[in-house]
């Protein structure tokens, strides 16, 4: 049977993708985008000496420095992505920069400690809505078969943020004042805000849903106050009051939040997405993904620092093979080939297998070797580049596609609430450990060699900090492991059954 010219060459336009035609640039001026927004989550640690000489700021000013950020950002990732659906994700995306940029202009030429936590809070805003709207936007721009292959190469900004974070702020601040960490931002805000008006398409719910006020005042207020809960846990202790104080009050909220949510007739985030076991699974990825990847990071900077002796800087240095793995993985469409190949669950499965095999190796091989730590690292990041866009396209493709912004805000919370209860219940298996091995008081290893009286004293207390941070590398492995095999059956029960929107 013959084909006429006009049918090959109909066939040849269906087999081509359907994305925007200039998708592959537009994702370069939003990975360009996202990656000043990462930067700012790790690059202010490497300036806390010189803030604390040139403003004069505390400890406490300084802890408020970094974590008004985090904490202004996580809390409006859900309500920024439902902006962006109602109002328009282009937008939403400028806006984004505008106030990024505006933020980081007033950060650099900060007189006081409260100028620059008030600015650090503008940029948590921008930062929010960035977050959502770029992967928002790669979501709208490119079709089911060059979508995994593109949100691999967003993801891989995540990585490259937590890596060039601390370098690229320690290079700053060895030849300029602490403000240029910040006036970096400017350039690039100026650069994507011109680029996103030329190039990104507008798109939006066309249903036009009214705006859910209260449900966004909840989420905000719920999602900042557990994350404040998670942050100050470390420093605080997670009994003292402060801590459980704003943990029941996040909790509660979030709760009210979610009984709101079922009993609007246009909902800020439809609940029902949470009966479909395609969206179930992909949430409980998620968290895992980043549960391993935050308690691990928290626990090998410790590791890197107090049990082989590294500066931060050097500490930084050897941390990034896992980025760089990551980025090799995605940038050569290793990580959306396998995809294509194996499937969702099967990826996940195989991703976060990878990622808790890395963290067993680091434990069982890289206590004082830094060459069993790095094998380690390699490991977890051929893990996380495949897990990490397989998980985010499970979760972009269980919601509607007018909801897109609303999906985007849903994995950034996701990402943070795991970061923060990797860090939470590693550290606190890493601190029970500790405890249970030496005899002293201390509440630190810092404390505990402050008050060791002898040589051999000091070695105990280091072999148990050792022991402590294995154990807890060990937990941290077999829950991702589990996580990662749970997340993947339900994924696996829930291929051919369609969504329930």
């Amino acid at each position: 049977m013959t084909t006429s010219p006009q049918e090959e060459a109909q066939a040849q336009e269906q087999a081509q993708p359907q994305g925007h035609p200039q998708r592959w640039l537009i994702l370069g001026v939003i990975c360009l985008a996202q990656l000043t927004v990462l930067l700012d989550n790790t690059v202010l640690n490497v300036a806390i000496p010189s803030l604390t000489d040139e403003l004069g700021a505390s400890t406490a000013d300084i802890q408020w420095m970094i974590n008004a950020y985090s904490l202004v950002q996580s809390g409006l990732l859900l309500t920024a992505g439902s902006a962006a659906d109602r109002y328009g994700r282009k937008k939403m995306l400028a806006a984004g920069l505008v106030l990024f940029g505006t933020g980081s202009l007033w950060a650099a030429f900060a007189q006081s400690s409260t100028q620059l936590i008030a600015a650090r809070a503008g940029m948590g805003i921008g930062g929010a809505l960035l977050m959502t709207t770029t992967l928002a936007v790669v979501v709208q721009i490119f079709d089911d078969t060059e979508r995994v292959k593109a949100i691999g190469l967003w993801s891989t900004i995540n990585s490259l943020g937590f890596a060039a974070g601390p370098l690229l702020g320690g290079f700053m601040l060895d030849h300029f004042w602490w403000g240029s960490i910040f006036l970096i931002n400017i350039p690039v805000a100026l650069i994507g805000l011109a680029a996103v008006i030329k190039l990104v398409p507008e798109s939006k719910n066309p249903q036009g849903d009214r705006p859910d006020l209260l449900g966004a005042l909840l989420s905000t207020t719920g999602m900042a106050s557990v994350v404040y809960a998670i942050i100050s846990g470390p420093e605080h202790g997670w009994t003292s009051a402060q801590v459980l104080v704003a943990a029941a009050v996040g909790l509660l909220v979030l709760g009210a939040f979610a009984l709101w949510e079922l009993h609007i007739p246009y909902p800020m985030l439809d609940m029902h997405f949470f009966r479909n076991q395609r969206f179930i699974g992909a949430v409980a990825g998620a968290i895992l993904v980043a549960f391993g990847l935050g308690g691990s990071l928290f626990l090998l900077t410790q590791h890197l620092q107090f049990v082989l002796g590294y500066e931060p800087l050097e500490a930084g240095l050897r941390l990034a093979p896992l980025a760089v793995t990551v980025v090799a993985l995605n940038l050569t469409g290793v990580g959306a080939k396998l995809h294509a190949k194996l499937g969702t669950p099967a990826t996940i499965a195989a991703g976060m297998s990878l990622l808790a095999g890395g963290l067993a190796v680091i434990a069982l091989l890289g206590g004082d070797d830094y060459n069993g730590m790095l094998a380690g690292l390699v490991i977890m990041g051929a893990g996380i580049a495949l897990a990490m866009p397989a998980m985010a396209n499970a979760i972009m493709s269980a919601i509607p596609p007018e909801k897109a912004g609303v999906g985007a805000g849903i994995n950034g919370t996701l990402a943070e609430f795991g970061n923060g209860l990797g860090v939470a219940v590693l550290g606190a298996v890493l601190n029970a450990r500790f405890a249970a091995l030496i005899p002293v008081a201390a509440v630190s290893l810092p404390a505990a060699l402050a008050s060791a009286e002898s040589a051999g004293e000091r070695v105990r207390i280091m072999d148990a900090f050792s022991s402590g941070l294995e154990t807890s590398q060990l937990v941290g492995a077999l829950a991702v492991l589990l996580g990662g095999l749970l997340a993947a059956e339900l994924l696996r029960r829930a291929v051919g059954v369609p969504p329930r929107h």
